[in-house]
């Protein structure tokens, strides 16, 4: 069955196109993986999928039902995890999830089992009288999630919960999310983490300048960029080396810093290793080397020469 379906969605602000002319399927049982750099035209995909926002043009599906797809049965079936904490500070934990299972209407017992139910899935029953300022960041991204969670939708769509949380609250969230599609619920995903995705998405789909330029599984993507391979040296001093004469070698493609790690791509059979060693060690001291098959990040900058998350330098 599928769950949702987005055709020749068009989104423009002003004079600018943000959804260029959007296709996307997603169908029962999936862990879709939505991928972007800033800008991508992400939440404004999810937005307009959810009915927060008007689209321009195109048609959207919802569990097998077009036209007017945004009434109450539906939107009941629907959830969403914000990337922006949507939780009142002046509530505890459970007074939090009363108030959202209100919001879809449920009411006496099984409200007060939902919301049991939302507190013991996320790990937060032994915080239910607490306020959320007493609350880490990782138990404050649970309990957002808990508030999507009291009406057991169907559809979930989840905008980067994992934001600014320790390893351990990531680690709980993710497996919470392989759970409640084992479960039956459907979930679009996004974030800034490629482990995340590599982690629990059925089906990945990256977006680039509102449009979708690829979709598939992990696997899929990274089969079409095997006739590329990747150097990874680690120098004692990165500022010294001459990136120019390294861009010029034959079959390199990008060259990418991280710290102290400079990071090659170049076509498969290139015989670029000795080279690249040759003129680094012209400059600096090589700390060690390795090769690596491509991966799902580096389908990710084949395909928007960029990289997921800001603020790392790179060269192409």
């Amino acid at each position: 069955m599928t769950i949702a379906s987005m055709k020749g969605i068009v989104k423009r602000y002003k004079n600018q196109i943000v959804l260029d002319y959007i296709d996307l399927e997603i169908h029962e049982g999936e862990i879709v993986g939505l991928l972007g750099p800033n800008g991508a035209g992400k939440t404004t995909l999810i937005h307009g999928l959810m009915g927060i926002i008007p689209i321009d043009q195109g048609t959207i599906h919802l569990f097998g039902e077009g036209g007017k797809v945004f009434h109450n049965k539906n939107k009941e079936k629907m959830g969403l995890v914000t990337q922006d904490l949507t939780v009142f500070h002046e509530l505890t934990a459970k007074e939090n999830l009363e108030f959202f299972a209100g919001v879809y209407g449920l009411k006496g017992e099984d409200k007060k089992k939902r919301v049991q139910e939302a507190l013991a899935f996320v790990g937060l029953s032994s915080k239910a009288k607490q306020s959320p300022n007493k609350f880490s960041g990782g138990m404050m991204r649970r309990l957002n999630i808990a508030c999507a969670l009291t009406h057991r939708p169907k559809f979930l769509v989840m905008d980067e919960p994992t934001v600014g949380i320790d390893p351990q609250s990531r680690n709980h969230i993710l497996e919470a999310v392989k759970k409640l599609r084992d479960q039956g619920t459907t979930i679009l995903y996004t974030t800034h983490y490629m482990e995340e995705v590599q982690a629990i998405a059925s089906r990945v789909v990256i977006m680039d300048q509102g449009q979708i330029i690829t979709a598939g599984s992990v696997e899929e993507l990274t089969k079409n960029i095997q006739h590329e391979e990747k150097i990874l040296i680690d120098v004692n001093d990165v500022t010294n080396v001459p990136i120019p004469r390294l861009e010029k070698l034959d079959g390199v493609k990008r060259i990418h810093m991280q710290g102290s790690t400079i990071q090659i791509i170049s076509s498969v059979g290139a015989g670029n290793l000795d080279r690249v060693l040759s003129i680094v060690k012209e400059t600096t001291g090589v700390v060690g080397i390795q090769t690596e098959k491509p991966n799902l990040e580096d389908v990710f900058l084949t395909l928007t020469g960029k990289q997921l998350r800001d603020g790392e330098d790179e060269r192409e």
